[in-house]
């Protein structure tokens, strides 16, 4: 099981954090560090300011050595496929060729409204989704492009300079699991990524995205499934709950700790060490290969080292 953390990056994240916390994930042995792709905080806090996620990824990128980087997941929707492409190319060669590209359809009408980004029922966004995998596959790898779409279109493309890692960088898809998200990951995907699963229905899940790569004619083996979920962890229950108090006031929520720990349900990860570990390795027995912690409390820096220390030598 590899262990990357997950940030919000959207509730008010500063470049001082951010690269605090990646010089934590790096210091304390976690995989990655990856985030999401908002410009609105989805809480409904308008006071929260997000910076970009691929001009921030792109700087941490060379201050780092080690980690990986990527999206969990940016929005088709914000950015034209060459752009996008072009983007994480820059990442990449910061990096020294660690990034990887989460993509999915985006989902939050309010910040698509604030900001002037067309927002299109679903089917329309998987429809666009598909044709923005297309394009960047093409572009990290063919020499020349040439693409019409219904909605995007290159002429004579020729993008340099290529990825660094070769054919290109990961390329992770989420969602449920349902036939057309399958069907991308099985075409364009290296990762399956889902959201605060179980592990009985990540099993379920994984199955369907294997024999979607079956019918596609790709190894179902070579398929990579990961798991997104919040983590609140402590060394001892007195820990565990003294997180979650500090989590609740950061999100301006009035709930008793206690309460609020006894309400989480099994997909996610709140408890002690102990707890924590064997609720991963319940996620493994499913499947899962790889998980991002999604840490709300990003200040909290004694976290990351918790989980560097305790948590990823366990489930390694």
């Amino acid at each position: 099981m590899r262990v990357c953390l997950m940030i919000e990056g959207q509730e008010d994240v500063t470049w001082e954090q951010w690269t605090a916390l990646a010089r934590a994930c790096e210091e304390h042995g976690l995989e990655g560090l990856f985030r999401s792709d908002h410009y609105v905080s989805v809480r409904g806090q308008i006071d929260n300011g997000s910076l970009d996620a691929w001009a921030t990824l792109a700087a941490l990128g060379a201050v780092t050595s080690r980690i990986r980087l990527g999206t969990c997941v940016t929005p088709a929707t914000f950015r034209h496929p060459s752009v996008l492409a072009k983007s994480v190319v820059t990442a990449d060669h910061t990096s020294g060729g660690r990034v990887e590209l989460g993509l999915g359809t985006g989902w939050s009408a309010i910040e698509h409204t604030a900001y002037g980004f067309d927002f299109f029922d679903t089917g329309t966004r998987m429809d666009r989704l598909a044709e923005q995998l297309e394009i960047i596959h093409r572009q990290w790898t063919q020499d020349s492009l040439s693409f019409e779409g219904t909605h995007y279109r290159t002429t004579d493309l020729h993008a340099l300079p290529k990825p660094v890692q070769q054919p290109h960088p990961p390329v992770i898809i989420g969602g449920q699991a349902g036939p057309r998200s399958a069907a991308l990951a099985a075409k364009w995907g290296d990762e399956y990524n889902t959201v605060s699963t179980p592990p009985a229905e990540c099993r379920k899940r994984k199955q369907r995205v294997m024999q979607a790569f079956e019918e596609a004619g790709r190894d179902p083996a070579s398929l990579r499934f990961s798991v997104m979920t919040g983590c609140v962890v402590g060394t001892d229950r007195a820990e565990l709950l003294e997180r979650a108090a500090s989590l609740l006031r950061r999100t301006g929520s009035s709930d008793d700790p206690e309460s609020w720990a006894a309400s989480q349900d099994e997909a996610k990860l709140v408890g002690t060490v102990a707890e924590v570990v064997a609720k991963l390795r319940a996620l493994e027995e499913s499947g899962v290969d790889r998980v991002m912690l999604q840490h709300l409390d990003h200040s909290d820096l004694d976290m990351v080292a918790l989980i560097g220390r305790e948590i990823v030598p366990a489930v390694a």
